[in-house]
C-alpha cells in the first residue's frame, strides 16, 4: 500500500512541476495558451529576455507553439498556430522603438524581395503600432498566428488588428529566431535551447 502511494505522490508532483508556469524576473509565463475557440491549445516552446546594449532588460519574450521544436527552420514551415508574446519590462520602452527594432530586424533578415511583397502590411502593422497612445512597463503585446485569419496583433488584451497571410507571421518570426535575431540569446531562449535572463 505504501509503494501504491508513493507512486501516486510522484506522478501528482511530476504533474504539477509539469504544469506549472515559467517565472522569469519575477513575472509568470503561462506554460499553455488558447487563441481562439476551435484552435488547438498552445504549449509554450520557450521563453527569455530581451536585452538593449547587453545589460537593459525590454521585455521577456515568449513562443507558443502546437508541439515544441527547437530548430527554427522547422518553425517557420509550421503551418500551425503560434503566439509571440511581449511583456515589457522596461518604463523607457515607447511604440516608436517597438517599430523601430522590429524594421531593423526584418531588414538584416529577409531579401529585398521578400520585404517587397510584405510592404504594405508592415506599414499597416507600423501605423497600428504608431496610433497607441503608450506601451508602458507591465504591457503585454500578442501576435497571434491563427491559420485562414492571418496575424492578430493583441495590446493589453484589445485586438488592435489582423494581418492577412501566413507569410507575414514567418516573416515576423525571423526578428525572434532568425539568423540575425533581436537578440542571440533571446533567440536561443525561445527555441528552448537556453535562457536569456
Amino acid at each position: 500500500m505504501k509503494n501504491i502511494w508513493a507512486a501516486v505522490l510522484l506522478v501528482a508532483a511530476v504533474g504539477f512541476s509539469t504544469a506549472r508556469a515559467a517565472d522569469i524576473d519575477g513575472i509568470k509565463i503561462e506554460d499553455k495558451v488558447v487563441l481562439a475557440k476551435g484552435v488547438p491549445e498552445l504549449v509554450l516552446n520557450g521563453a527569455g529576455l530581451r536585452h538593449k546594449f547587453a545589460f537593459i532588460k525590454v521585455y521577456i519574450g515568449s513562443l507558443y507553439l502546437a508541439q515544441k521544436k527547437s530548430d527554427n527552420e522547422a518553425i517557420f514551415a509550421d503551418p500551425g498556430p503560434k503566439r509571440v508574446s511581449m511583456h515589457i519590462l522596461s518604463s523607457e520602452v515607447t511604440a516608436n522603438d517597438l517599430i523601430s527594432s522590429m524594421n531593423n530586424a526584418l531588414a538584416v533578415n529577409l531579401s529585398p524581395h521578400e520585404l517587397a511583397l510584405i510592404e504594405k502590411r508592415i506599414r499597416d502593422l507600423n501605423t497600428m503600432m504608431s496610433s497607441l497612445k503608450s506601451i508602458s512597463k507591465g504591457s503585454v503585446v500578442n501576435l497571434d498566428y491563427l491559420p485562414d485569419v492571418g496575424t492578430r496583433i493583441i495590446v493589453d488584451g484589445q485586438e488592435r488588428i489582423t494581418i492577412p497571410g501566413e507569410d507575414f507571421f514567418r516573416a515576423m518570426l525571423h526578428i525572434w529566431i532568425g539568423n540575425k535575431p533581436v537578440d542571440g540569446r533571446l533567440r536561443d531562449a525561445m527555441l528552448g535551447k537556453g535562457s536569456a535572463k
